[in-house]
């Protein structure tokens, strides 16, 4: 898969996906393997490796920096968000490729902040860190800092949902709740009018996220329609639903936000709850 032969058009179009690598829309979700160790050996990427400090520290992909997701919970506030990013040499234009060992969820939640305070030029590495391993490509043990540089703040609230706006949206027409956890949670208790979309579902053994085609024919079994507003939400940080964000995404949903604090903190404001008490084997079934 990434040790691919390029024709000459594919070539052309490598060239051009490279010297135009940004987020800025739904095609640049995912970065190929082959794509990022061309930007690497350019010396045109920011490579963000959010797995926890310790396994940074034993090795990791080639310029890559540190910022683990725990890292980003705990300073998550706008402010110092782009704290970080400055601190990690990320300036407004710098393309910045995110990647875990946690079958992309991890990332996802990064690369979403990142987004939500205003870096769009922000995509997920198509495989996880062993994987990229197991293909014998550049790794390293040396860690990686870089200048400090000037990063605007511009919130991006059309990413972003609280609790607010999905109790709002559990009787709007065109507005859908999507849980993104495991469907035996799923059924056990949820948000009224939720949609499951297990994040089981959304990866391959070998790639993050499916096919974009593959994705649509979940949602069309679901009834989730491209057109419809879409929130995204799964157990407690915003991890298996920042999945679930970009795969709808991918499978070319255009407003779609993230509800960051989900489950944990609906339950906790003692907000109404559903649940199936006579589920079926049937209602086991994620397809």
């Amino acid at each position: 898969m990434c040790s691919l032969k390029y024709t000459a058009k594919e070539k052309k179009t490598k060239n051009i996906l490279l010297k135009n690598h940004t987020l800025d829309n739904s095609h640049h979700i995912i970065t190929s393997a082959d794509i990022l160790r061309t930007l690497i050996r350019r010396n045109s990427v920011r490579l963000v490796d959010v797995r926890k400090e310790e396994d940074y520290k034993k090795e990791h992909i080639k310029t890559a920096i540190s910022i683990p997701l725990a890292t980003v919970l705990e300073n998550d506030s706008p402010g110092r968000i782009i704290q970080l990013l400055q601190q990690s040499g990320i300036s407004d234009k710098t393309p910045v490729v995110i990647y875990d060992d946690t079958f992309g969820a991890l990332a996802a939640r990064v690369a979403w902040t990142f987004q939500y305070v205003g870096h769009s030029n922000t995509s997920l590495l198509e495989i996880t860190f062993s994987k990229w391993k197991s293909y014998g490509f550049e790794i390293e043990k040396k860690v990686n800092a870089f200048p400090h540089a000037r990063h605007s703040l511009k919130l991006n609230t059309e990413i972003y949902a609280n609790y607010d706006e999905v109790e709002r949206a559990k009787n709007e027409q065109n507005k859908i709740l999507v849980d993104s956890r495991e469907r035996l949670n799923f059924l056990s208790e949820h948000i009224p009018g939720a949609t499951n979309l297990p994040y089981t579902m959304l990866g391959t053994a070998d790639l993050i996220l499916r096919e974009p085609h593959e994705i649509k024919r979940f949602m069309e079994n679901r009834g989730i329609s491209t057109d419809a507003e879409i929130i995204t939400y799964c157990g407690s940080v915003g991890t298996l639903s920042g999945l679930a964000y970009y795969a709808l995404r991918m499978g070319g949903v255009k407003k779609i936000r993230l509800y960051s604090r989900s489950f944990k903190e609906w339950k906790k404001l003692g907000k109404p709850i559903e649940e199936f008490k006579d589920a079926n084997f049937w209602d086991l079934s994620a397809e």
